[in-house]
């Protein structure tokens, strides 16, 4: 039994992890790499393995760090199961043609450029015809849902509490008469958050994956995250200014959605201050959380459902969806909010807004989400006074503020907490996580009594036999 890393090693992004047991091959996620622009190329299109000799994937949610390279794989290669949770796979019919339709549209814009200089033209990474032929290929599961993928393995899926159906993944493996078994968490969501439940608890396990994004941080309290949004929003209404939220469509925008609409209820928000929801893939996700209230936290249900009220709908919100209403939100007098995409700041219609109103101090950025090296988003965060947006430079003058108790991953403490409740570990694995993050984890982890040999930090392409 072997274990092989081709992405988030040291890094967040581009998840792909392949155990190897009895003569099969399973892909663990199959995510896109997200980083330099000229490294995303490569990275993305040379797997490190060949597709065709992968038996199974297991998706562990539809974020497309873990799942935006499936019809890349597909298109090169495979044709063997897809495995993830039922509302995974109705996110992922979204997710995948949303991604399908950036490239082809970037693809079409970088080429007008190079025809014009006379260079070779590029093509995308995959289209939409390789996302139709994907998506008959996905088997979604059930939570607590355990079956047989293959002779020798069997697969139990649970509810990893990050987004919407995402899962942690216990193997169970025989070789040789030998068993073996190995929990992979995907992204570890946190304990009492709103709209998702909380994180299955693994009791027993030989091998633990796990996510190590916040190894290093800690998250601040969500108590103290409503109060910190209400002040923000009020200061920047006083100045006339607009607030720029960038969220991933899926998770953060819906996390942020809830937070305005129970603070627009309570009267802590201006009862006049207009919300917009700038991306037309949000509109489309938010419906997947309308159609499985089962799997949604108790919270959700005693603040909204059991009162027959929509989380994702009240007065102050408009969800735009037309490339022209997105444009009017330029000529917008007066305070606004406005939740765009993507959450990185690298593609997507937040850009525009970010170009309109990156430069005016009265205005504020809030980053609900991690930024990863290398983005736009990362720039801004590191206090760049000035960063290049559509090729040109632009100066930052709108304040800047970093809420991470919206988070979806689970922090240092979080992760030092599930980790210690995991009986009959033989090795931690941490994936998913830049260096830093990682090596104060594991730094933790031995000053709680791990020892050195017990936790390993994989480089892209090791192989670790199990």
């Amino acid at each position: 039994m072997k274990l092989h890393f081709y992405g988030a090693a040291k890094e967040v992004t581009g998840s792909r992890h392949i155990v190897e047991v009895a003569g099969k091959k399973i892909l663990m996620d199959c995510g896109l790499y997200q980083g330099r622009r000229k490294d995303e190329v490569d990275r993305n299109k040379n797997f490190g393995f060949d597709p065709k000799e992968i038996d199974i994937v297991i998706i562990s949610h539809a974020h497309i760090d873990h799942s935006g390279n499936l019809p890349n794989l597909v298109k090169q290669g495979f044709n063997g199961p897809i495995y993830c949770t039922k509302p995974t796979a109705e996110l992922l019919a979204y997710m995948l043609l949303d991604s399908a339709h950036i490239q082809e549209v970037e693809v079409e814009y970088l080429n007008e450029k190079k025809m014009a200089a006379g260079e070779e033209l590029v093509e995308p990474l995959y289209v939409t015809e390789d996302v139709h032929a994907t998506l008959p290929l996905i088997r979604p599961v059930s939570y607590e849902e355990c079956l047989m993928i293959t002779p020798e393995v069997s697969a139990c899926f649970h509810e990893a509490g990050h987004i919407i159906g995402s899962a942690i993944t216990v193997l169970t493996m025989k070789e040789n008469g030998v068993e073996k078994t190995l929990a992979y968490t995907g992204d570890l969501g946190r304990v009492n958050m709103p709209l998702i439940q909380n994180p299955y608890q693994v009791e027993k396990v030989d091998y633990l994956m796990i996510e190590s994004t916040y190894g290093n941080r800690l998250h601040d309290s969500l108590n103290d995250a409503e109060k910190d949004l209400e002040d923000t929003v009020k200061k920047t209404v006083a100045r006339g200014g607009k607030i720029l939220i960038p969220a991933f469509s899926l998770g953060r925008t819906q996390e942020i959605i809830y937070a305005l609409h129970k603070l627009s209820d309570e009267g802590r928000i201006p009862e006049n201050l207009p919300i917009f929801v700038d991306s037309p893939l949000s509109v489309n996700l938010t419906q997947v959380f309308r159609a499985n209230p089962q799997v949604l936290d108790q919270e959700t249900h005693t603040d909204f459902l059991d009162k027959n009220e929509d989380p994702f709908k009240f007065n102050l919100l408009k969800y735009v969806t037309s490339v022209e209403e997105s444009k009017a939100l330029n000529n917008l007098n007066g305070p606004a909010i406005i939740i765009s995409a993507s959450g990185m700041m690298e593609h997507g219609r937040i850009l525009h807004h970010l170009k309109n109103n990156i430069s005016d101090h009265k205005n504020t950025l809030i980053v609900v989400g991690y930024q990863a090296a290398n983005t736009l988003g990362r720039k801004i965060v590191d206090k760049q006074k000035e960063v290049k947006i559509f090729g040109k430079p632009v100066h930052v003058g709108m304040q800047i503020k970093i809420m991470n108790a919206y988070s979806a991953h689970a922090d240092k403490n979080d992760l030092l907490d599930y980790i210690s409740k995991v009986d009959g570990l033989k090795k931690i694995i941490l994936v998913h996580g830049e260096e830093d993050s990682q090596g104060a984890l594991k730094q933790s982890l031995l000053e709680a009594g791990r020892k050195d040999d017990e936790v390993f930090i994989p480089n892209f392409g090791d192989t670790l036999d199990l």
